[in-house]
C-alpha cells in the first residue's frame, strides 16, 4: 500500500520559514518523480514544485526564490523548505507521486501551513 505522511506544518509569522517533511512507504521512491501542491480555503489544488529521479527540480515561478524542494532516498523523505512565508501562502500542503504532469491523485493528506501574526 502507498502511503504518503506530510508533517512540518503549523502557524508562522510572515517572514517566517518553515521546513516540510514527507515520509513514503509502499513504492520504490528513488524511482519516482516527486511533488509538493497546495490547496488554500476555498480554492483547488495548485502545484508547487516536482524533482526528479535526477535530482533537478522545477517550480512555479512566483515561489521559486523562496521554496525548495528536495528528497532524501536512503529516507524514502520529500522535503519542502519555505522561507519568507507571506499569509497568501496559507493552505494545506500535499505531498504527490509522481512529476508536474500528473494528476496529483496519490498524494497524503497534507499538513496545514498558517501564516499570520
Amino acid at each position: 500500500e502507498v502511503r504518503l505522511v506530510e508533517s512540518g506544518g503549523g502557524l508562522v509569522q510572515p517572514g517566517g520559514s518553515l521546513r516540510l517533511s514527507c515520509t513514503t512507504t509502499g513504492f520504490t521512491f528513488r524511482t519516482n518523480s516527486m511533488s509538493w501542491v497546495r490547496q488554500a480555503p476555498g480554492k483547488g489544488l495548485e502545484w508547487i514544485a516536482s524533482i526528479y529521479v535526477t535530482n533537478s527540480a522545477t517550480y512555479l515561478d512566483s515561489l521559486k526564490d523562496r521554496f525548495t524542494i528536495s528528497r532524501d532516498n536512503d529516507k524514502s523523505t520529500l522535503y519542502l523548505q519555505m522561507n519568507n512565508l507571506k499569509p497568501e501562502d496559507t493552505a494545506v500542503y500535499h505531498c504527490a507521486k509522481g512529476g508536474p504532469y500528473t494528476n496529483f491523485s496519490i498524494r497524503g493528506q497534507g499538513t496545514q501551513v498558517t501564516v499570520s501574526s
